[in-house]
């Protein structure tokens, strides 16, 4: 009798942590209809207002945006009186301009959840339709290099530039860095305004990520030094040898064509230059998924296997620069749930 009211009381304890889960997934499905929507930054910029005063600053239906107001209050992202809402300091970090953006959580589990749904239609058959799923989401995919950079350029600008020496070296000599796969440009960006002497190259397979990465070069005055172009990273090809190639977590997409992938790297790399790749570092026992920090990465990896993807081990990229003669280096960050890989071409 005991060991059945102890088992009662386990259940009840489950169920109650299920159900404060799903309200955080509640609270963040109200976040993303107000960041697509617009409907943060209208607020931002009315300061304070009705729905209907809402309503038209973000060019949204009034009953909509009154039952997302509604819901958007339940949860904390919004205060009001008198009819009159405000940002709150939680909602003000879900727009997308503000400086210490949190936006890129909300977009994120919806975009999982997108993963989640197409991987559980996809069981029976084992299809993995690629990338093209990305796509499916009208209102995601215009959201998904914004995302990106939200959720590393922190990673990049506080410990791995630091870190790695040769960008400082490339920069004293006006060198050339390429990015393959470069999504809105985010890395060649932050580099250029960290390196005001390199000139940077980003290639990409998508129009929409070209388009934005040069309105964003121009917006910051960097349009002189950063060009863009569209192309497929398994078909790259330039004129002249460049310093540093950089592919930020996009290795992962070419990986079953990783031989003449290396060798292009290899191929288009100046003397004494260096490839530097970046990835989510996928452990090497299972059990180190349980960490907090790795988590992610297990429903990432999932969402890669419908793309026709999966993440890889640190090692194994080392092994492919070895397997082109070039000698490599692994650089952990984020509490070893990112990997930096470097390979060197002897000068």
């Amino acid at each position: 009798m005991i060991e059945s009211a102890s088992l009662t009381t386990s259940t009840q304890d489950m169920a109650r942590q299920l159900r404060m889960q799903s309200q955080g997934a509640m609270s963040l499905n109200i976040a993303y209809v107000g960041i697509v929507s617009n409907l943060f930054e209208s607020l931002h910029a009315l300061k304070e207002g009705t729905v209907e005063a809402l309503a038209k600053e973000s060019e949204m239906d009034t009953l909509y945006v009154r039952r997302w107001a509604e819901a958007a209050f339940a949860f904390g992202y919004l205060d009001v009186t008198n009819d009159v809402y405000r940002l709150t300091p939680l909602g003000d970090l879900m727009r997308p301009t503000h400086p210490e953006t949190q936006f890129n959580i909300p977009v994120g589990s919806i975009l999982s959840t997108h993963m989640a749904d197409r991987a559980a239609e996809l069981m029976v058959t084992g299809e993995r339709p690629g990338e093209k799923v990305l796509a499916e989401r009208k209102n995601i995919l215009p959201w998904f290099g914004a995302m990106l950079e939200a959720s590393f350029s922190g990673v990049f600008e506080k410990e791995i530039y630091p870190a790695i020496k040769i960008f400082g070296e490339v920069d004293r000599r006006g060198g050339t860095v390429v990015d393959l796969g470069c999504g809105n440009g985010w890395y060649l960006r932050s580099l250029a305004h960290r390196c005001h002497n390199i000139r940077g190259i980003g290639w990409d397979g998508f129009d929409e990520n070209i388009r934005r990465a040069k309105d964003l070069a121009r917006k910051e005055g960097l349009e002189s030094r950063l060009s863009f172009h569209l192309g497929d990273i398994k078909a790259f090809s330039h004129a002249r040898p460049a310093d540093i190639i950089a592919m930020n977590r996009a290795l992962h997409h070419v990986w079953d064509q990783k031989e003449s992938v290396f060798e292009i790297l290899k191929n288009h790399l100046a003397p004494g230059g260096a490839v530097l790749i970046w990835e989510p570092a996928w452990p090497q026992s299972i059990q180190e998924l349980k960490e907090p920090r790795r988590r992610p990465l297990a429903v990432q990896n999932l969402g890669e296997h419908v793309q026709g993807n999966h993440l890889l081990r640190p090692e194994e990229i080392a092994s492919a620069f070895h397997s082109v003669g070039m000698k490599s280096e692994i650089v952990l960050f984020a509490e070893g749930a990112e990997a930096v890989i470097i390979g060197y071409l002897p000068g």
